[in-house]
Parts: C-alpha cells; structure tokens; sequence
C-alpha cells in the first residue's frame, strides 16, 4: 500500500506549527529570553516533536540520541513504590526549641533556647498503594526528618503509638495479612478482609493495636488534627553520660479531630485527595500547622516498677502516669518544589541518630534498623540514595564512601580510606572521639537464642485500659467498626476467634459485636497468657473528642447559597469565621456563583453537586424565598443537607430553609446544633458553636431513624 506524502523542512517555526497541529508560537532558541531545550548531557535539542526516521514515513533509527534518552528516562520515572507508607504527602517546615535541654540531652538541637532546625515531615497511609484513597481506615505514617548542625536525625512515627507486633521478624507477616490478598489484587487500602483478621486473630500480641485501629484515630479529619508517636523507648544521653528513657509525641496545636465512618466512605469518593489537598491549601493560605513535641521522660527505676515492659511496642506509658514534657514546636511553612523529587525520594531510618539520642533493646526497633537500608537501596536504586537534595545532611559532611550508581560526592584527596598518614589537605576526615557519636554502654550478658520475654506477655491489660478511657460515643464506634470489619470477613471461625479475643478486653464490647454479627452462640473468651488486669486506671488523654480543639480555627465551613439570599448575613458569616480563623467556601447551584440580595455578586468555590457537606466541618444554608425551590429539586442539595445533619455536624440556616428541611423530613428533628440565622449577629453565635465540631448527642437518634 502506497500513501502520498509531503516532505516537510525542518527548522521553520511553521513547519513545525504543521508538524504540532497547533497555531502556538514555538520558541527554538534562547534569544527571546527563553531557556533552550537540551537533552539531559546538556545538548541543544533542535527538534522534540518528530523521532529521526529513514523517510517521510520510514523506520525510526536507532542513532536518535535524543528519542532514545527521553523514552528511556519516560521508561523508568516510576521508582518501586513503598512496600507500606507508599501513598505518602510532604512538606518543609522549622523546629524551635523552647528551652536547653542540656541535663537530658548533648543533642545539638537541643542546647539553645530559640534554635531553628530545617524539618521534612511526611505523612501517609500504610496499607494503600500510592494510588489509594486518602481517607481509608489505617494508621497514618508521621515521619519527621530533622537536618540538625551535627547530622540527620529521624523520628520515624505514627499516629499512634503502639504496634501490631512485638519483633521485626514478624512484619513482612502482618503486611502480607493486610495488604491486598496474593491470589484476587484486592481489597486495595482495607483490612476487612480474611487474611488480615485472621492474622490478628492468632496473634494476641495485636489486641492492643486492634482497639486502636477500630477507634476514630485511623480516619483522621486532617494531617493537620492528629497527633504523632515515636512508638519506640529511645534514649537521650546527656554530656556526662547519663542515659535517659524517653518516648516522642507530636501534639497538634489546633486538637485533634476524626470524622465519621459514612462520612470517610463519601469523602473519599468526592475527594480521594482530600487529606493532600487539605495540607497543601492550609500551607499555601499561610494557615500554617504546627505541632508541638513532647517528651516522656523516666529512669530505670520507673522502668522497674511500670506494669508494663517499655521495651514492647504494644503498650503505652499513660500520659497520667509520665506526663508529657513540651520542648519545642514544629511549623510546616513550605510545600514541596516537586513532589518525585522530594515526598517521594526522602528517605526516612530509625538508625538515623545524632549524638544525644540512643536506641533502647526493643526488637521491634532493633529489626527496623536493619531494614530501612535495604528498604532505601531496592527502591532508590543506589547506596547513595543520601546524594539526593531532600535526603542530604544540611550540616557539612566528610566520609570515605566512593562510587557506586549515581555517585554526586565521591572523595576528592588522596586517600579514600583510613587510618593513613597522609597530612589534613590529602589525608581526609578523621574520627572525633569526644563529639562524635557514641553508644550507651548498656551491659547486656545473656545466652544466645530464639525468646520473647515473659514480661511481654499481658495482651489484653492496655486494650482494656484504652476501650474503658474513651466516650460512651467513642465506644459505639469502636463497637460499630469490628463490626463492619468483621462483617467482610467470609470465615466464621476467624469471626469467633475475633470475638473470643475481645471477650478479654470488654464483654459488653464483645456482645455487642457478636450480636451485630449475629454469632449464633458467643465463643468462650481466648486464653490468655496472663491473667487481665482489671484495675488500670482510665486515661482521658487517650480519647479524640476529650482532647478537641478549644476553638475552630483551621476549620473549614461550606455555605451553599441561593441567588438573592441576604447579602447581610453572607458578610457576617464569612466575618465571623475568619475572625475565629477558619476557612470559608462558598457552595452554589451553578459554580460561576450567586447574585445577592443587593445585587452583589458572591463568586462559588465549589458547584453543589461537586461541593457535598463531608467536605466541611461544619455548614450553613442561606437562600431566598424565590430561589428555595431550586435547592429543593437539586437532589445533591438535599444530600447536602441530610449528610450534615447525620453526620452530626452544626448547621446555621435562615428562615426560608425550612422549606428545605421539610423536603428532607429534617424539620421536626432539628436541634440544638441546628441555628437560626435572622440577623447578623447570630453569626458569631454560630460559629462559637462550631468550636465542638460535633453535635454527639444527635447521634443515637440519626442512628435509630
């Protein structure tokens, strides 16, 4: 077969406007002003719209240098994701330290009051793959890299601070039970699935964890409304040697806050980037969040008498018991450049230290510090993975490392090793042993051999402790969350043995999920290895709602507005939020906006059927007589409306709204979290309302409707 052909030039501007199918202007050179296309060698690139071929319509050749790199770099631009944490968002910030912390610590960061140190947080899922929904139930990743003045320092954390396991060798297990089942790919970012429950069900050790995956922590509001756990007991080592215990918490300065679990369903699905897009708006707005660091700190005796092992990632040392000493604030006030170059290339260790802190025996600890390294060298690629901008100290640093792929640094002097005898300007770094980095010296003297320790063996004591210290609202959803998981689970006998386990921590707990799952007789409880104890003390520090904000600033409120509504309360509302600090957007029947009563034209950041109540902490509903009955044929105004008010959020209306709640069947159950706006005062009234975030005590009636 033949095909006519024109042979175009090449090198005009209008050939290449053919070529592109395109009236744009191409800029070929650098002297308008801008910058010349080159390959990644640097060579000037005089033509990126066409491959080189033998003819008009022949075979590409091989000797197109500049084809054959760009298809090659294309080839390759995804990097192995993470086996877990692999949907992760980043951010730059600053530390400062509130005081010198010299009688604990020799860590430089904390020797002056008012230091500044460079930060690079990431946070994440863990089960998902990087392209999973935000809001899925799972702990969430809070990894903070500090860029000290004597190296890169680590807290490689969570949201919360206990573990599934109690030693490393069984992580790759308790991933490969919750991540997507081998044979089917699926499910993706859930762990309501058999082999997942199935693994808990036979590990006891995770019955802690389990509480706490089940509770409103692992559907956060925001990165920004959650707190952080180093998990491990680390040391802090002071000038003189004196050694420490400490563990690390992150406290948000704005509260901490979850959302519902219906309401984690339908975010997800109007926004699978909501918690990104969350971080990146309040950074970009200057509504920086910020967090402050504290500080378990205890001694050996305490460690002695504690009911618990502190070496077992399983448990917690209650706030009640330790109280939680506040050193310094974090600030994130930059998002990434490019998000490849940096959230997804930073390298996080727990073997990362700087003089000052130390690690303790925990196995969990000990087995990730082993791991990280291979973790960085299968997805980066290079043992100089630490070359990288966001990976690389921002202190001066010397060493004797050469070579290997991807080589930025390699040594510059004579000698590439030591000891030598060359002088300083040939010779290399040499050791410092007063400032460099040294290991506690802990006396360890024990046969060699396979153990856990028997002090690690209570499964159920925290579990219960933890259950007991929330809410009664708090309870209902940890009830109700086993539930759902379990109802996923196609296994009875996993069912049951779930249930057994619970039987130990609460049997009211446990009752009530045997009969949601509608078990037809109730297992005996599971033996435990340790007799529960009944009479730790209840931590208020472990619930969500009994730790909230104390205002509502960062929050965000949505307004769906009608033309013609009252100019005058619009004004107010968006006077009385900013005031208080949150955000404002503004909900329409049509995304170009709405004309007032005044004639003012209010511009719409979100159309109704893209804008749904989920999106905001709390909401309010303005329209004109004339235009109700817009809204009331609009069924996603509708959804709007009732999602809100069964989420249990606050709502503000005027009086031509009640025609709407009428449609909805909400007008004879409105309530005290329902607010009337007839004048703009009310305004203030509302939004001081809204510091609760919730309206809790609604709850049990929407669940009974």
């Amino acid at each position: 077969m033949t095909r006519r052909t024109e042979t175009l030039k090449q090198g005009t501007i209008a050939d290449q406007k053919v070529l592109r199918g395109t009236g744009g202007e191409i800029h070929q050179t650098s002297g308008d002003g801008v910058e010349r296309l080159t390959t990644a060698q640097g060579v000037p690139v005089a033509d990126d719209q066409n491959s080189l071929k033998a003819g008009t319509r022949g075979p590409t050749l091989m000797e197109d240098q500049v084809f054959r790199e760009k298809i090659f770099h294309f080839d390759h631009e995804r990097i192995p994701e993470r086996v877990v944490h692999a949907r992760g968002f980043g951010a730059h910030g600053v530390f400062e330290t509130y005081e010198p912390l010299t009688d604990i610590t020799s860590a430089d960061l904390f020797q002056r009051k008012g230091e500044k140190t460079e930060v690079f947080v990431r946070f994440s899922t863990v089960a998902g793959n990087k392209g999973s929904a935000d809001v899925a139930r799972d702990v969430r990743g809070f990894a903070v890299k500090f860029y000290t003045k004597e190296g890169n320092w680590d807290i490689v954390g969570n949201n919360i601070p206990v573990f599934f396991i109690q030693d490393a060798i069984k992580f790759p297990d308790l991933i490969h039970a919750a991540k997507q089942e081998p044979d089917r790919g699926f499910p993706q970012a859930q762990t309501a699935h058999d082999n997942f429950w199935d693994f808990i069900s036979l590990t006891p050790e995770s019955m802690n964890m389990a509480l706490w995956i089940m509770s409103d922590r692992t559907i956060p509001r925001s990165f920004r409304f959650m707190e952080g756990f180093g998990v491990h007991t680390f040391r802090l080592v002071n000038a003189e040697g004196k050694s420490t215990f400490v563990k690390f918490h992150w406290k948000p300065k704005q509260g901490m806050q979850s959302v519902m679990w219906n309401e984690a369903l339908k975010l997800n699905g109007a926004d699978p980037d909501f918690h990104r897009r969350d971080l990146w708006n309040a950074i970009q707005m200057g509504d920086y969040p910020e967090w402050e660091l504290g500080m378990q700190l205890f001694d050996e005796d305490f460690a002695e008498k504690f009911d618990f092992d502190v070496l077992d990632a399983t448990k917690i040392i209650p706030e009640e018991e330790v109280p939680v000493r506040i050193v310094g604030k974090m600030t994130l006030n930059r998002v990434v450049d490019n998000f490849f170059a940096e959230t997804e290339q930073v390298a996080f260790h727990t073997g990362n230290l700087v003089p000052g802190i130390d690690f303790t025996n925990d196995p969990l600890l000990q087995g990730r510090n082993f791991s990280y390294l291979d973790t960085q060298l299968s997805r980066l690629g290079s043992t100089n993975f630490t070359h990288l901008p966001v990976n690389a100290p921002r202190c001066p640093f010397h060493h004797f490392q050469q070579d290997g792929h991807m080589a930025f640094h390699n040594p510059t002097t004579r000698a590439n090793y030591e000891p030598n005898s060359w002088g300083p300007e040939t010779g290399g770094p040499r050791e410092d042993p007063k400032g460099g980095f040294t290991s506690h010296p802990e006396e360890i003297e024990a046969p060699k051999g396979r153990y856990r320790s028997e002090t690690f063996a209570d499964h159920y004591s925290q579990a219960r402790q933890f259950y007991l210290s929330q809410t009664d609202t708090e309870k209902s959803h940890i009830a109700d969350a086993f539930t759902f998981e379990l109802s996923k689970v196609e296994t009875p006998a996993i069912r049951a043995r779930m249930v057994a386990h619970l039987l130990n921590v609460d049997e009211a707990l446990a009752e009530k999920v045997g009969t949601g799952l509608r078990l037809k007789t109730m297992p005996e409880p599971a033996e435990s290895a340790m007799p529960v104890k009944d009479g730790l003390k209840l931590s208020p520090k472990l619930s969500i709602i009994l730790n909230g904000p104390e205002g509502f600033v960062g929050r965000k409120l949505g307004v769906l507005l009608t033309d013609g509504v009252d100019i005058g309360l619009v004004k107010a509302l968006k006077q009385a939020a900013e005031k208080a600090g949150a955000m404002i957007e503004f909900v329409a029947p049509m995304v170009g906006g709405v004309e007032a009563s005044d004639g003012t034209w209010v511009e719409a950041d979100q159309k109704v059927n893209g804008g749904p109540s989920v999106l905001y902490d709390a909401v309010a509903i303005l329209a004109s007589e004339e235009e109700i009955v817009t809204l009331m044929q609009e069924s996603t105004a509708k959804d709007f409306v009732n999602d809100a008010f069964a989420h249990c959020k606050f709502i503000a209306y005027n009086a031509a709204v009640m025609s709407l709640f009428e449609k909805t069947g909400l007008a004879s159950d409105l309530d005290d979290g329902c607010i009337k706006l007839s004048v703009a005062d009310d305004a203030e009234d509302f939004i001081a309302a809204c510091a609760k975030l919730r309206v809790w005590d609604r709850e049990p009636k929407v669940k009974a409707a």
